[in-house]
């Protein structure tokens, strides 16, 4: 058998080849003798050739990693290959059998070197998914937080300049009317001295007549008008009295900046203790390997009900757990979950129906949709459908009133999400040339679109389902380039495009774990990936009662609905324990 050289992938290849010359089938086993990634008819010709009985060959994810050549400088013509669990150093097996080494224990270096490059790994995976995110983050709420406080200094400034200005106003105020009443007085007391005046005037006028009349007297030649006592009009009147006026005093306040303080109020630092920044501890985190947005991810976790969900893990079967079918349809395209007890289902005729697990149907929306995922359930349960015929994204509330809730313009909106973490909705839209995946808030603003990866190539050609993994993934399952996964930034995380030489993927879906759950209506089965694009089963096949599947959707209690082509039959399995 011709062995070529390995075709060793990155880690967020969707499959590995065969390492077998001339053989293009998938990689599922590992020859840690002879360092070959090989299928299952290669692993077995393998071991069929007499020199390779002994052979240690192992599932691929089991696999060795194979030693750098790295020569002994003891005896240049040896490779390193052995340790030396005594002396704690690398050897080549020559240096076992000198002195120093004689009775030691050795092991094989490629075990030790596998174990350092899986602890490496998981500490740059760490880094990356957790470490890093966490601290950006932090980073991001530290930003946030210098907004927040400079937001309330303006807005304590503004009080103070409120209260600056009530008080300059309240003096004016007082001010103002002691004025008016120094004013009063100041008018009072001046006509009172007016009046004292004219009494002044009064008397002097008086005085002036009677010098007269005494100087005629003098002037007189007639005796005989004079006595020895003077007539009483001529005694002279006494001058009249007057007051002096009593001015107000003024007593200026005695008040010290204490009082001011008072009259403005003071700013205060409440002396509390400073609370460290909550960092979701990595051991709870690690439940998701790849956590591109840590803060979101907590807000997951935080969203996991007990700890029995973080420690879940894949059963060693899927088991139906019930069904039921649907009045009036032929078949499930679509399921999108309500509540506990109610859906929404679509078919590819239009027809949007809720229902209940009785088998009741509480209402029935014609649509343009068909064989898309075209409607989700938002936070406050009202039901959001793309038109993609008028362009529009369609809001329909709990009292059943259908409102244009986003224009799209010139896109045709094909598939939609509501996010369990934000709330966002992330959409699928189409032109005639062009795709891409555009996020909007609550509201129905537009916040990111997402069309090329970094080497400007497109990722989508018609995304038709479209979901959000627990840490922030998009998850888009593209009739034409497979499923595509860019993280919350919008970058190109991976692609997966089946196990065959074909791969059409419909409905999509993940669960609390992080897989994501995909149709494949050529194998007419779901594929079941981990949260970095690596394939780990056929979940559901013709075998388990599934022989065309065309939706997935996965409930808060992990329970799996499964939707087919053909049939009005909701069918609800359990394969996480």
């Amino acid at each position: 058998m011709a062995l070529s050289k390995p075709k060793i992938p990155g880690t967020a290849q969707h499959f590995l080849e065969c390492g077998t010359e001339d053989c293009e089938r998938n990689c599922e086993f590992y020859c840690n003798s002879c360092h070959h990634q090989m299928c299952k008819p290669c692993r077995d010709q393998h071991l069929k050739i007499a020199e390779n009985k002994n052979h240690e060959v192992v599932l691929y994810q089991q696999r060795k990693r194979q030693l750098p050549v790295m020569k002994c400088k003891i005896h240049p013509t040896k490779e390193i290959d052995i340790f030396c669990e005594e002396c704690n150093v690398p050897l080549c097996s020559k240096c076992s059998t000198m002195q120093d080494h004689r009775g030691h224990q050795f092991i094989d270096l490629e075990i030790i070197y596998t174990e350092k490059f899986e602890i490496c790994r998981k500490e740059l995976s760490k880094i990356h998914n957790y470490f890093v995110p966490t601290s950006k983050d932090l980073q991001r709420e530290v930003q946030e937080d210098a907004t927040e406080v400079k937001q309330i200094m303006d807005s304590i400034r503004t009080s103070m300049k409120a209260e600056a200005e009530s008080l300059k106003n309240m003096v004016d105020t007082v001010l103002s009317e002691n004025m008016e009443e120094l004013n009063q007085i100041e008018k009072s007391l001046l006509e009172k001295l007016k009046s004292q005046e004219k009494t002044f005037d009064d008397y002097i006028a008086y005085l002036s007549d009677l010098v007269k009349e005494f100087q005629s007297y003098l002037s007189s030649t007639e005796l005989t008008n004079f006595t020895t006592q003077l007539p009483d009009n001529l005694k002279i009147k006494s001058i009249p009295e007057t007051t002096k006026p009593v001015t107000p005093e003024f007593s200026p306040a005695q008040y010290s900046k204490k009082d001011v303080d008072k009259l403005l109020g003071k700013i205060t630092v409440k002396n509390r203790k400073e609370k460290l920044r909550r960092v979701e501890p990595l051991e709870i985190a690690s439940f998701s390997t790849s956590m591109n947005s840590t803060s979101e991810h907590i807000k997951q976790v935080k969203h996991v009900k007990s700890d029995k969900k973080q420690t879940m893990s894949l059963s060693a079967s899927v088991t139906k757990v019930s069904e039921f079918n649907v009045p009036g349809f032929d078949n499930i395209h679509h399921v999108s979950l309500d509540q506990s007890d109610r859906l929404w289902i679509s078919d590819y005729n239009g027809n949007l129906v809720q229902t209940d697990l009785q088998r009741n149907v509480i209402q029935k929306i014609e649509t343009s949709g068909g064989i898309e995922g075209y409607h989700t359930v938002i936070q406050d349960r009202d039901l959001i459908f793309t038109d993609k015929g008028k362009k529009v994204i369609n809001r329909v509330t709990q009292d059943n009133n259908i409102t244009e809730f986003i224009k799209t313009g010139d896109w045709s909106p094909l598939s939609i999400h509501s996010s369990h973490i934000n709330g966002d909705l992330l959409v699928g839209m189409v032109t005639d040339e062009e795709a891409k995946v555009t996020r909007y808030n609550k509201t129905g603003k537009e916040l990111q679109n997402i069309q090329r990866d970094d080497k400007g190539q497109e990722l989508y050609s018609e995304p038709h389902y479209i979901t959000e993994n627990i840490n922030g993934d998009i998850c888009t399952s593209d009739f034409y380039k497979g499923v595509v996964v860019v993280n919350k930034s919008g970058q190109h995380r991976f692609s997966y495009t089946g196990q065959e030489s074909r791969f059409y993927p419909f409905g999509i879906c993940t669960d609390v774990l992080g897989h994501i759950l995909v149709c494949d209506i050529v194998s007419k089965t779901v594929h079941l990936l981990d949260q970095d694009g690596q394939f780990l089963s056929l979940l559901l096949t013709k075998q388990q009662g599934v022989p065309r599947p065309r939706s997935v959707c996965v409930d808060d209690e992990n329970n799996l609905y499964v939707g087919q082509l053909g049939t009005n039959t909701l069918t609800v399995y359990k394969y996480l324990k």
